[in-house]
């Protein structure tokens, strides 16, 4: 039975490939499944994961303090939703509590990092291997052999967590930067743009442009979270005009809601981009 492990981070990460290793030595018959890119990068929209899902029976979502406000982890858990049984999927709470959960991760009953609840976690696991499963005592002989190589590697991760969130807002501070410079330059071809529309993209170009540009080759949770993105914008455009003060840390968590759906419609639009940029260049 194949079990799909969520991650999103490079925490969140680790502790999906110490599930990996660890998981069959407890129940032979599971196959965890880890993607070798981060969601929130893109591959989650990649057909291999698609089709682990297809066949996987059980998820486990890795959450972490860097990434449980991240707006793409209640889209992963939505896919999962909708692939298997509510009762199938578990997020992993590593290093945070239950009060700190919101969206749509609350249907799902969570666990924690304590033996009790992982017990709880690998009695599930089993019970969706059907006949494949372990009997309930020797399942749990198994788990009290195990547990402690599974302790002794996650209590290891909890103690550098600090090191790999130090590094992650590292990556993330060099992206705002490229980002608050792709904002300048939009914003300088939108003024381009405003001086000038019909010269730059003629209303007949403009509509072939959309004609080629098909819905099926957007992901409506990428339009829907960038439209949650752009009303927050809104909302602290507002607030500075109203008080000339900025909160440095609400735009920054602004940008961060933008860059996952930009991303992912720039991969998605980059032939139609790029023939738009051309128009604006010339």
């Amino acid at each position: 039975m194949k079990v799909f492990l969520s991650w999103s981070g490079e925490l969140s990460r680790r502790v999906a490939l110490v599930f990996r290793e660890w998981l069959p030595s407890v129940i032979q018959a599971v196959e965890p499944y880890v993607s070798s890119e981060d969601i929130d990068k893109g591959a989650r929209w990649s057909s291999d994961i698609a089709q682990e899902l297809e066949v996987s029976s059980y998820g486990i979502i890795c959450i972490t303090k860097e990434n449980i406000e991240a707006p793409w982890i209640n889209f992963e858990a939505g896919a999962l939703a909708k692939t298997f049984d509510k009762a199938y999927v578990s997020p992993f709470l590593f290093g945070i509590k239950r009060f700190e959960v919101s969206g749509p991760l609350l249907q799902f009953q969570s666990t924690l990092y304590e033996k009790d609840d992982v017990k709880k976690l690998i009695d599930g696991i089993n019970k969706a291997c059907d006949l494949q499963g372990l009997d309930s005592l020797r399942l749990d002989k198994v788990f009290e052999m195990w547990w402690p190589a599974l302790k002794e590697e996650l209590d290891n991760l909890l103690v550098n967590s600090d090191d790999y969130l130090i590094s992650d807002e590292k990556e993330n501070s060099g992206e705002i930067n490229s980002m608050l410079e792709e904002v300048l330059e939009l914003t300088r071809n939108q003024q381009k743009l405003l001086r000038s529309p019909h010269d730059i993209l003629p209303p007949e170009y403009l509509a072939k442009v959309i004609g080629e540009l098909s819905p099926s080759t957007v992901h409506p949770g990428a339009i829907a979270d960038l439209r949650r993105g752009l009303t927050i914008g809104e909302a602290l455009i507002k607030k500075y005009e109203e008080t000339r003060e900025m909160d440095i840390n609400e735009f920054q968590h602004m940008l961060r809601m933008l860059r996952r759906p930009l991303v992912h419609l720039t991969k998605r639009t980059k032939h139609i981009e790029q023939r738009i940029q051309l128009e604006l260049d010339m």
